[in-house]
Order: C-alpha cells, then sequence, then structure tokens
C-alpha cells in the first residue's frame, strides 16, 4: 500500500510538471564566424596589433638597456668601489621596475591595452547585439546561444542558425 501510494504520487508530479513544462524557442548564432566576417572587427584587431607592437618594442627597448647595464657592471665589477657598486646596482633596479611598470601599464589588468581593447570593441558587440535582439524578436525566439561557446553542442540544425541573418542586419553581407 505504501509503494502504491509513492507510485501514485510520482506519477502524479510527472504529470503535474510536463504540464507546466514551457517549450523555448531557440537559435544559435557563431560569434567567431560573425566576427571574421566584419570590416570594422578587422580593423580594430589591426588597430590593437599595431598598438600592442609599439608598446612591446617600448618594453623590449627597455628590457635590453636592463641587460647591457647589468652586463656592464658584471663587467667592472671588480673596479669599482663600494659606492659605485651600491649606485649602479640601484640604477639597474630602477631600470628593472620601469620594466616592470612599463608592462602593467600597458598589458596589465585593466591597463591600458584591455582599455583601448574595449573602447574598440564595445561598439561592435553592441551593434552584433541590438542586430541579434531585432531578429530575436522578429522570429519570436526566446533563446539565443553562440554555438562557438557551447563546446557540448554536438548537432545543431541549419535552420536554427542565424549567423548570416546577423550579418546581413549589420550590412555585412
Amino acid at each position: 500500500m505504501k509503494r502504491l501510494f509513492c507510485f501514485a504520487i510520482l506519477a502524479l508530479s510527472l504529470c503535474t510538471s510536463s504540464v507546466f513544462a514551457q517549450k523555448f524557442s531557440v537559435a544559435y548564432l557563431d560569434m567567431q564566424y560573425i566576427l571574421k566576417n566584419l570590416p570594422q572587427y578587422e580593423t580594430a584587431n589591426e588597430q590593437l596589433t599595431m598598438i600592442s607592437k609599439r608598446w612591446q618594442k617600448e618594453i623590449d627597448t627597455a628590457q635590453k638597456e636592463v641587460q647591457i647595464l647589468t652586463s656592464n657592471y658584471q663587467t667592472e665589477q671588480i673596479f669599482l668601489s663600494a659606492d659605485m657598486k651600491q649606485k649602479r646596482e640601484k640604477e639597474i633596479l630602477e631600470k628593472e621596475r620601469y620594466v616592470l611598470e612599463l608592462k602593467r601599464k600597458y598589458f596589465g589588468e585593466g591597463g591600458e591595452w584591455y582599455n583601448k581593447r574595449e573602447s574598440l570593441l564595445k561598439p561592435i558587440q553592441e551593434e552584433i547585439y541590438n542586430a541579434v535582439q531585432e531578429i530575436a524578436n522578429e522570429k519570436r525566439y526566446d533563446v539565443v546561444k553562440d554555438r562557438s561557446a557551447e563546446p557540448s553542442l554536438i548537432y545543431m540544425s541549419s535552420r536554427l542558425d542565424i549567423s548570416d541573418q546577423v550579418l546581413e542586419k549589420l550590412g555585412a553581407k
């Protein structure tokens, strides 16, 4: 009797949960594909690359100066007085700190590269988001997922992919 009662409650809960189950209309897009086909994204990436190369060159130059100072110090160390040794060591340490500060300033968390990347890419991301939102509203999609960010996605019907529609809305196709 106890088993029958438990079975009845289980059956009842399954029936009620299926009644309340919602069906979602889902679409997918491939953000990597979209970004690769947007000229403004390529332009932003090129700008970031140029800036990052310029900053890296500045850092490399400063690091070479540290290496030269260190090498010269090691070579001349036996000929230097205690005061001169201390002065040279201090100079090397200051230059090393300067290199670390440059790295942090340009490429560290919240650094100039991050801020520049944010300022270049945020408008592009907002355009994509607005295009996706328009398409989702027009086609009545409840959920739009990025298939390039879904590692567990094994198969997806091509009719659910709205990547080309997004590109058309953005004027890239």
